[in-house]
């Protein structure tokens, strides 16, 4: 299933996280690896431009964090990022360069590429946000199936197991979700697609395409 694969979905160039995708073909496959990567990045990072507030926590010195925002490790925070009030950011998640986390956002095991935005009440679990991608107030990710068994993902009658009991969405880069929408587990947003407000979406949206429901997905114009 050649939408869900790492370059389908991801431009490299915008996420410090680059190397943790060398030589894998499925973006699900980094977030196992993710904890440690963000703690062997953190430590090589420069004293001069990152600071370390809590352990295993690093925050570039030109983010800005506001102090009622909780930030438990590993995490790292880039340049330019923005972390509101109230967000819950529970470990094991890298906030690119310019990224938004908004109020009351929660953000637990995922990526956000550079310039992603979850700027109101989002949920973020197991998840990776492409570069420039963002959510609408509301907009969340389930990452666990309601019967416990394994995320896999479905096109048409394609079906592609990812071996996981946890996987929330994978959103591609300039991916637009309206407000109130729930990602399904597995769900995949292909580039600079598209979704309406209040949509439950399953499966794929392919890249350049609208999601209206289930039986309309239309491509941009």
């Amino acid at each position: 299933m050649d939408v869900c694969r790492i370059e389908a979905l991801f431009d490299l160039t915008h996420t410090q996280a680059a190397p943790l995708f060398a030589g894998k073909q499925w973006p699900w496959e980094v977030l196992d690896d993710l904890s440690d990567f963000i703690c062997q990045l953190g430590s090589s990072l420069p004293s001069e431009e990152y600071d370390q507030p809590y352990p295993q926590v690093w925050v570039a010195k030109s983010a800005k964090v506001a102090p009622s925002a909780s930030l438990s490790g590993p995490c790292i925070i880039g340049p330019e990022a923005q972390v509101r009030h109230c967000a819950f950011i529970r470990g094991s998640a890298l906030v690119g360069a310019g990224a938004v986390v908004g109020n009351s956002v929660e953000l637990k095991n995922c990526i956000l590429f550079d310039g992603a935005q979850v700027p109101h009440f989002n949920y973020v679990g197991d998840s990776i946000l492409g570069y420039k991608a963002h959510l609408g107030a509301g907009a969340v990710t389930s990452n666990l199936k309601s019967d416990k068994t394994l995320v896999c993902i479905r096109q048409g009658d394609q079906v592609q197991m990812t071996g996981r009991k946890k996987l929330g969405a994978l959103v591609g880069d300039e991916a637009e979700v309206g407000c109130n929408s729930v990602l399904c587990p597995g769900a995949v947003l292909g580039r600079r697609s598209q979704v309406y407000p209040t949509s439950c979406v399953r499966g794929v949206v392919p890249e350049g395409h609208i999601y209206k429901d289930a039986a309309h997905i239309v491509p941009r114009v």
